[in-house]
């Protein structure tokens, strides 16, 4: 084969032979396809698409770059969830030790963050002490010891996806639904596992803003879970306004200790749950998805749930010194009220402004070498539907450096619209699919 052919094929709208995407995806973790060429692909899939059969054999070639962890030792079925990620979106480290301590076998790996959203290792590493990069060796010991491991993706899993993502991220061919699908469907099947729980974001927080688009990533992931003969689902949910209050790491991080002990938002404690109950129903530890919900809500009321946590906390090396008392969590030098201007109702409160402001107080990556400050965050006390007074705290910053300060206050100011009520706030979850 020549990559070049390879290349004028699909430029030409024609479909690609799974052998063919296979040496390609071989060529470029060997070395033997330049980037420069994988650069050319690329760019003719964002503009003459991929199929869902044609989907699958990326997915297939990069699951197969690496090691596919046998996971046959552990237990039960292994089920993970991944979620397309949004802002305040922390659900990963409340439904994990939920769905394990259903019983559930829940090897997670997981990603970082980068522009306006947040990643789950930075949240995991605001824990001091706690190491996201185990080995496989590893990641199977805390996996039976602890039923759950929450790790960053190793050199063993999906190489050639890290490969291609970072070109992906250099030659503007990040949003195309296959490349997007095949990278994320590639690590969670190198994983182990038996089934998947997707949540796929939609709105102004979300990586698709448009429905329509996140329902064919869904949909699309869905159908290369099924093609490779895993148990897929999928929740499409808003990501319009953040999940939860808080958006940072440190303040995520107590947010979800705060939701193991039933004291949580009630969007993000309801969403949790929901996601917890497909991976319990996945597992066939529950027969029907009410049962399932009701076995989440007993975890977490008889403290078995944070319990799960406390435990793969301590066997990933980190301190729970600060999940048991909240005040050793770092503080930050300077904390900054956002006043509402006038009385009403919040009527609409925007996502990526607020996202984008956090990183800019250093709580996210506006490059992928940028250094995350734990400690910082904004703490939101008014959401979509809340009435509020002039003079009000909004919002609460919480701030180390003020070198960008202004222009985070002038984003989460503007992030927030105030009006008349009473404001419908429409349901998180719009819609369930299944292979």
């Amino acid at each position: 084969m020549r990559a070049v052919d390879i290349i004028r094929k699909k430029r030409d709208g024609l479909t690609l032979d799974p052998a063919e995407i296979g040496w390609m995806v071989a060529g470029i973790a060997s070395g033997e396809v330049p980037d420069y060429q994988w650069s050319a692909l690329l760019m003719a899939i964002i503009w003459r698409g991929m199929d869902d059969q044609g989907t699958a054999a990326p997915t297939d070639a990069m699951m197969r770059s690496g090691s596919v962890v046998d996971l046959s030792s552990i237990l039960g079925r292994k089920v993970d969830k991944h979620s397309t990620g949004g802002v305040g979106d922390k659900t990963s480290l409340i439904l994990a030790p939920i769905a394990a301590a259903c019983g559930v076998a829940v090897p997670m790996v997981s990603g970082r963050g980068l522009g306006h959203t947040g990643g789950t290792l930075d949240k995991l590493e605001a824990i001091p002490g706690f190491d996201v990069n185990l080995d496989l060796y590893g990641y199977k010991q805390v996996l039976a010891r602890c039923g759950l491991v929450l790790i960053g993706q190793t050199a063993e899993i999906a190489p050639a996806d890290k490969r291609l993502y970072a070109l992906r991220d250099a030659t503007g061919t990040v949003e195309s639904v296959p490349l997007i699908a095949a990278s994320i469907m590639s690590k969670k099947l190198a994983e182990g596992i038996d089934g998947l729980v997707l949540d796929v974001k939609t709105g102004d927080g979300a990586f698709m803003r448009d429905l329509k688009d996140s329902q064919r990533l869904a949909q699309t992931m869905v159908a290369i879970g099924r093609g490779l003969g895993k148990e897929v689902v999928a929740l499409v949910t808003r990501m319009d306004q953040p999940l939860g209050q808080a958006v940072g790491n440190a303040i995520e991080v107590a947010e979800c200790v705060a939701c193991l002990h039933g004291q949580g938002p009630e969007d993000l404690m309801g969403l949790s749950i929901e996601l917890a109950a497909e991976m319990v129903l996945m597992a066939r530890i529950e027969n029907s998805i009410e049962g399932a919900r009701a076995r989440c809500q007993e975890v977490i009321d008889d403290g078995t749930a944070y319990e799960r946590f406390r435990r793969v906390v301590e066997a990933q090396g980190g301190d729970v010194g600060p999940l048991d008392d909240p005040a050793l969590w770092p503080v930050p030098h300077e904390i900054i009220d956002i006043e509402a201007p006038r009385s009403g109702v919040v009527t609409d409160l925007r996502s990526r402004p607020i996202g984008h402001a956090t990183m800019l107080l250093g709580a996210g990556r506006a490059r992928m070498d940028s250094r995350i400050d734990h400690a910082v965050g904004v703490f939101l006390h008014k959401k979509i539907g809340d009435p509020v007074r002039a003079g009000e705290p909004l919002a609460t910053l919480l701030v180390n450096d003020a070198a960008r300060l202004g222009e985070a206050r002038g984003l989460i100011a503007g992030s927030y619209t105030i009006g008349e009520g009473p404001v419908e706030v429409p349901d998180l979850i719009v819609e369930r699919i299944v292979g």
